[in-house]
């Protein structure tokens, strides 16, 4: 069955070509395009194109159909195009013309449109869940290990002091800003293509500022071309904001790895945690760090690959937009799988104490010894020259105590300010107003 089908049927060659992996892809979107039907048809009946008898009819099997997809039973029939085609032919089924009557005033595009804005709304409120535990954790360890001195590097050459307090809330602060980024994609995913039809509009009087209330979406996208044209443009959006997270994660990985290295042997971990070797029996490799490191690669590539898909399209549908589903859908399950493992493997790791008592990092106090210069008046130039002397003469010598109490430093972490910001944005998406109009929308 399709939608579009008049007296002829396409080649199933063709058929079966331009369907590609859109029905295992549409079943993400079935739960998403009953609740944009409903909306829909409440529209409908307002309006004067619907009975208030046709409005219960198909309200009345709408929802049950969401009850049966959320229960997992829904299926896309074999020769059905794709999930609007199925729902629209289970209507029709149960109710006959009725049934047909409720893609009245509406295209697929507005329709899949509408799917993929409420699927994508869900899928960012889903992703945060993960990302709120594992910057819980980080800010756990790192208040934990706040004491605990590391040797700081630029280059990979060794630097200055840090502390392991520093590091894990280093890692936190970023998924702060990567949240905003996040924050950006869910409000551009919060804005309402229903009613733009195939791009154009429609000559029905349709209330959109109604389904855009029905459907919790914070506004509309009022002009019915820029509507289509946010296809594409969205998922750009929010392959941008995925790929955010994925640098912070990837970046934690690396560091995680060098630090296990033995020739550091900063950190460590259960030995269940990590994977042995088939012929060296010390090996203790991190696997689970070096996958999510190159499944965060592979999800930075994402903008670039949905730039490409859209790259010179002109305004209106083109089915080069179906390939983004599914570069875009299974990004999501990739980063909160990468989540929830680094979370896993942080709640495990063992950190090793006074690193910086070993010889090899006593120049890592030069900077200290020079500020010590400074503060007894010495002009900083000289105190800089002074110090490089005794370390090219090997008179170097220090104390391996650090003070320091600026905002963020090793001594004032400020780490209930980053919790701050990070529940800050947390309530900046407001999930609650979609949940509580979603939850209303099904009674």
């Amino acid at each position: 069955m399709k939608l579009w089908q008049k007296d002829k049927d396409a080649l199933h060659a063709v058929t079966e070509f331009t369907s590609g992996n859109d029905r295992t892809m549409d079943l993400h979107l079935a739960p998403w395009d009953v609740l944009g039907s409903l909306a829909h048809i409440t529209m409908l009946e307002s309006v004067g194109l619907l009975t208030s008898a046709e409005l219960k009819l198909l309200s009345g099997e709408l929802k049950n159909l969401h009850k049966e997809i959320t229960n997992g039973h829904f299926v896309i029939e074999p020769g059905v195009e794709d999930v609007h085609s199925q729902i629209e032919l289970l209507l029709t089924r149960k109710l006959g013309d009725v049934g047909k009557k409720i893609h009245s005033g509406r295209s697929r595009n507005d329709q899949v449109l509408v799917d993929l804005k409420l699927f994508f709304r869900a899928e960012i409120e889903s992703l945060t869940i993960p990302v709120r535990e594992l910057f819980g954790l980080l800010i756990e360890k790192s208040e934990a290990h706040k004491n605990h001195l590391m040797p700081g590097y630029t280059h990979l050459q060794l630097a200055m002091p840090s502390s392991f307090g520093l590091w894990f809330a280093a890692y936190a602060e970023s998924l702060v800003d990567d949240l905003i980024c996040l924050q950006a994609a869910y409000r551009v995913s919060n804005k309402n293509p229903l009613g733009s039809a195939a791009g154009y509009g429609s000559s029905f009087p349709l209330n959109r500022r109604l389904t855009t209330e029905l459907l919790g979406f914070e506004d509309l996208n009022y002009n019915v071309v820029y509507a289509q044209m946010g296809r594409g443009k969205t998922e750009r959006i929010l392959a941008s904001a995925l790929s955010n997270f994925a640098a912070t994660l990837s970046k934690l990985c690396m560091d995680a790895t060098l630090f296990l290295n033995q020739n550091f042997g900063f950190i460590s971990f259960p030995e269940e945690l990590t994977t042995g070797s088939s012929i060296m029996p010390h090996k203790k490799n991190p696997d689970v760090f070096e996958l999510v490191r190159a499944r965060c690669n592979d999800l930075m590539s994402l903008p670039n690959e949905v730039a490409l898909v859209i790259a010179n399209l002109p305004s209106g549908y083109h089915r080069d937009l179906q390939i983004l589903k599914e570069k875009l859908f299974p990004a999501f399950k990739t980063l909160r799988d990468c989540l929830k493992m680094l979370h896993l493997m942080l709640s495990n790791i063992e950190v090793k104490a006074d690193l910086l008592k070993d010889e090899k990092y006593r120049f890592l106090f030069s900077v200290e010894e020079v500020n010590k210069l400074v503060l007894q008046g010495v002009p900083f130039r000289d105190a800089y020259r002074q110090i490089g002397l005794k370390i090219a003469e090997g008179q170097f010598k220090a104390s391996d105590q650090v003070h320091h109490t600026h905002e963020g430093s090793i001594g004032n972490l400020n780490n209930d300010r980053i919790m701050a910001m990070m529940e800050s944005e947390l309530k900046n998406f407001r999930f609650g107003d979609a949940q509580v109009a979603i939850e209303k929308l099904l009674r």
